[in-house]
């Protein structure tokens, strides 16, 4: 194993820390034993990857212990590849996705999975969006034949258009508007890209949602959804080849679009210079301060970064333990929450996110403060063994245990794919992260933490009514 545990703390009378090294040889015992566990899972022994003749891309992974599977379709579009002025088109097709085509009646599909003894759903990003079924294996035929319908073969009425806009819209108004912690992290984002699109909600923006047409709906569904812009993953108790042969009898007939062409997006330029957002709302709670920086993601960072930003966060910002939990919550009773996170998730780039919750009376200036010395300290001095060896076997752990779940297995797989990892790639995370050192994870944070690359979003509860009267007050003073 590549992880070695260290202690820098004094020798003790004898220069010999036996209980010290006898923890670290169980951890670098439990390190082994988890990547060998993983290297003779299912998972990273049976996945197979076929690609059929009109470029669509096929991954079967088998788990025979029930008799059950997990079909996925990943398309690789996203909000991120909207054309301007019609944001949120790609939710808005995936709700459409479940009107009728030539065969099935508008709204049949999930109501003919459901009869089946089925679940179905869907689900957009910026990058891809996905649709799956979990369904009995003897019926798997019948939801690939389902899909690979309506994968070229949707029919859209206007009435029916016009009725899911106005679902979107409700969706965007309870989701997003009523909600000033979903504004925030809004605005946030949309002052963190300067030029990427995604600064742009995926649920789009709320004047554009209004004008969203059918025309727009078909043209973004013509364009983006064909066999050699997906990838199917199917997991559970099936063969490959027999999944191979359904996918020719079901996809394979259908015709590749030429016109699918690789995803150039707008890049973002040097960020000179930190941003700040700042709102007042009536219906927040207590006060909070978030912060986010621009940061790679994991399919475009330099070799070894993003494991490293991840063993970063995970010590930072994951749960009770963490540096920003124990010295804003426990100790210095700032904070009634606080927390961080590393989300490398993104075709173009990634992001850091921190917060927390100011403590009744506590102005956010302190938080903020107390913030940034969690963060200098990060940046100045490595972390400790303990907490390094404690973010490894956490994220492994994960790793493990997603594993065992079909679902999961099928999103992880297909995320990586539709961001361009490969199978190896995706099989051998868990050993990337157990080579990350305390040296790494201080390079990473004094690299990505950057505060020109950051925006740092304030939350203030103010009385109803208040921010309003504040607005139509004039202001005091002379206009130069």
């Amino acid at each position: 194993m590549p992880f070695v545990a260290r202690n820098d703390r004094p020798l003790g009378a004898f220069g010999i820390r036996r209980p010290f090294l006898l923890l670290a040889a169980l951890g670098l015992m439990m390190f082994a034993q988890s990547i060998e566990t993983l290297k003779a899972s299912p998972a990273a022994t049976r996945t197979r990857e076929f690609r059929l003749a009109n470029g669509l891309q096929l991954v079967v992974v088998p788990d025979h212990r029930a008799p059950v599977v997990t079909h996925f379709v990943w398309y690789r579009v996203g909000s991120a590849d909207e054309p301007p002025g019609v944001s949120g088109i790609a939710h808005f097709l995936e709700h459409l996705m479940f009107k009728a085509t030539e065969k099935i009646a508008s709204g049949d599909f999930s109501k003919i999975v459901s009869r089946l003894g089925g679940q179905d759903n869907a689900f957009t990003s910026h990058d891809y969006t996905a649709y799956f079924q979990r369904i009995s294996k003897d019926r798997l035929k019948t939801v690939m034949a389902m899909e690979a319908d309506r994968m070229v073969n949707l029919k859209l009425a206007e009435k029916e258009v016009a009725t899911e806009r106005e679902v979107i819209i409700e969706e965007r108004r309870s989701r997003t508007e009523n909600n000033p912690s979903s504004i925030l992290s809004e605005q946030m984002s949309a002052a963190l890209y300067q030029n990427h699109p995604y600064r742009i909600p995926i649920i789009g923006w709320m004047h554009e949602m209004r004008k969203l047409s059918r025309e727009d709906a078909l043209a973004f569904y013509k364009r983006f959804y064909a066999p050699n812009n997906a990838i199917v993953i199917v997991t559970g108790d099936v063969d490959p080849d027999e999944v191979k042969a359904l996918a020719e009898a079901t996809y394979g007939t259908l015709k590749a679009n030429r016109e699918i062409k690789p995803r150039v997006r707008p890049q973002e330029p040097e960020h000179r210079a930190p941003r700040r957002v700042e709102l007042k709302d009536p219906r927040a709670g207590n006060a909070a301060l978030r912060r986010f920086y621009l940061a790679p993601s994991y399919v475009k960072a330099d070799k070894g970064d993003a494991e490293a930003l991840y063993v970063l966060m995970k010590i930072a910002g994951s749960g009770s333990t963490s540096r920003l939990y124990q010295s804003l919550v426990a100790e210095q009773k700032l904070a009634s929450s606080a927390g961080g996170w590393y989300s490398g998730g993104g075709l173009d780039s990634g992001s850091i996110g921190l917060y927390a919750v100011a403590a009744q009376g506590v102005g956010l200036d302190k938080v903020e403060a107390a913030i940034d010395r969690v963060l200098h300290e990060l940046r100045e001095k490595a972390v400790t063994d303990d907490e390094l060896a404690r973010a490894k076997k956490a994220y492994i752990a994960e790793f493990i245990y997603e594993s065992d779940s079909q679902s999961a297995l099928a999103r992880r797989y297909g995320e990586g794919l539709v961001l361009g990892q490969t199978i190896d790639e995706i099989n051998r995370w868990p050993e990337a992260i157990a080579k990350v050192t305390a040296e790494d994870v201080k390079r990473v944070a004094n690299k990505y933490l950057d505060i020109r690359r950051s925006v740092t979003g304030m939350l203030i509860p103010v009385p109803p009514d208040g921010e309003a009267d504040a607005a139509r007050k004039p202001p005091t003073g002379n206009r130069s």
